[in-house]
């Protein structure tokens, strides 16, 4: 197999890849026996067609799509090996020749790792960040911890108020007609929750458990049911039942239940140790975020359009994942937005080019600082890794094999060269 790289602008190449003929006609006779049985010729039994008669029948070409088909990864996995470039798009592939007893040649059109040159990344201005924990910072995580220990009661004796849960039954109607998904039975609405149409909720504050309610609305615009936009509503409402949270007092004993201390005061402390460490680490992302996008504008690279889609493409990739995790696959999550992948793609393409640029500056840093990872810290991180999976280390490296191990060293030294460069900055 030979290769030809031919360097276009704008950080693409163009590679021609000639596959021997001897490799043609092996794929076009493994065609051949892949696909003899879909072939039906008087005087022959099924799958015992000669393949000089099927290609007479049909065409030379019958089993050329085939042929391709399997010369083609492992004839660009190789090219690419070959050809020594550091291919960051997937391929734009071009078959210029396929026949019998010649070579195949095809084209590979890649976009290719941009060259960056660094500005100023040591020493730069960011903006001081200052950890401060309140009274009412303490106060308000106590409170949701609170909430979380809230019991439910019945209410009888009074009206409903904003933040009750009314046990309700209802019916919608325009102009005097009951409409399509406009009613519900035993439906628990919470007062001020903002669940249902604007000025509902409000109407039914003041309202006792067995009163029948008219509750006067307008749809808002825009609505997802098109034929409601704007138009005004009357529903009929039944308060059934009417319940509320009931809070407990905090004190030492309400201490002493959420949390392994005896009074108030140890577990203030507690939770206000938990939201300084949790804010130093938000300040330190900010800082580290700051002093990166600050290197990334003094750099300069050129970033080729097909890495970019490249990207945004993993990206979606990335996001059907955690669609997946969460039970929903990417086809229903396109009918319920009414998108598309493309229009995904589209709208990924900023963020996709921000990836990149911090990327690629920030292994730029990595380059020029020799900032380098030794076997025993990328064997430290696998332990932990390890560890989290409940494997061997060493079944875990055969499992990940050396290009991944490779990946992982090249992300240790990134992180590195952001640690470098949050360490070097300025804060002012």
């Amino acid at each position: 197999m030979s290769v030809q790289v031919e360097n276009l602008e704008k950080n693409m190449a163009k590679l021609t890849i000639e596959v021997p003929a001897e490799e043609v006609t092996k794929a076009i006779q493994g065609a051949y026996q892949k696909n003899k049985n879909r072939f039906n010729v008087p005087g022959f039994r099924r799958g015992k067609v000669p393949q000089k008669m099927i290609e007479k029948m049909y065409g030379v070409g019958v089993f050329y799509e085939d042929a391709v088909n399997a010369m083609l990864p492992s004839a660009y996995e190789k090219a690419c090996e070959e050809s020594g470039l550091d291919i960051v798009s997937r391929p734009e592939i071009d078959v210029t020749q396929i026949e019998a007893g010649k070579p195949m040649i095809f084209t590979a059109t890649v976009a290719v790792k941009p060259e960056v040159t660094l500005g100023e990344y040591k020493g730069l201005e960011v903006e001081r960040q200052e950890v401060i924990v309140t009274d009412d910072d303490v106060m308000e995580e106590i409170k949701k911890e609170q909430e979380k220990n809230a019991t439910v009661i019945n209410v009888e004796d009074r009206p409903v108020q904003k933040d009750d849960t009314a046990v309700i039954d209802f019916e919608g109607f325009c102009d005097g007609v009951a409409f399509e998904g406009g009613k519900g039975t035993d439906f628990p609405l919470v007062i001020g929750s903002g669940q249902f149409i604007p000025g509902f909720e409000d109407q039914l504050i003041g309202r006792n458990v067995g009163d029948e309610v008219e509750v006067n609305v307008t749809f808002p615009t825009p609505y997802q049911e098109k034929s409601l936009e704007g138009k005004d509503a009357m529903f009929k409402v039944t308060i059934k039942e009417l319940k509320a949270k009931e809070l407990p007092e905090i004190d030492d004993e309400f201490a002493s239940e959420v949390s392994e201390f005896d009074t108030l005061d140890e577990y203030k402390k507690e939770v206000a140790d938990k939201i300084r460490s949790q804010k130093e680490a938000e300040a330190k992302r900010k800082k580290e975020d700051e002093v990166v996008n600050k290197a990334v504008e003094n750099a300069s690279m050129e970033i080729p359009q097909a890495m970019i889609d490249t990207q945004a493409s993993n990206m979606v990739n990335e996001f059907a994942q955690r669609m997946q995790s969460q039970g929903l696959t990417m086809e229903q999550y396109m009918q319920f937005t009414g998108s598309t992948r493309e229009q995904m793609e589209d709208q990924m393409k900023d963020q996709a080019k921000k990836r990149i640029q911090v990327r690629l500056t920030l292994e730029a840093v990595a380059k020029a600082e020799n900032i380098q990872i030794s076997d025993e810290e990328l064997d430290k991180e696998v332990e932990k890794m390890a560890e989290a999976y409940k494997l061997e280390k060493e079944q875990l490296k055969k499992y990940l094999g050396d290009a991944e191990l490779e990946q992982m060293k090249t992300d240790m030294a990134v992180q590195k060269a952001v640690d470098l460069l949050a360490s070097e900055a300025k804060e002012v």
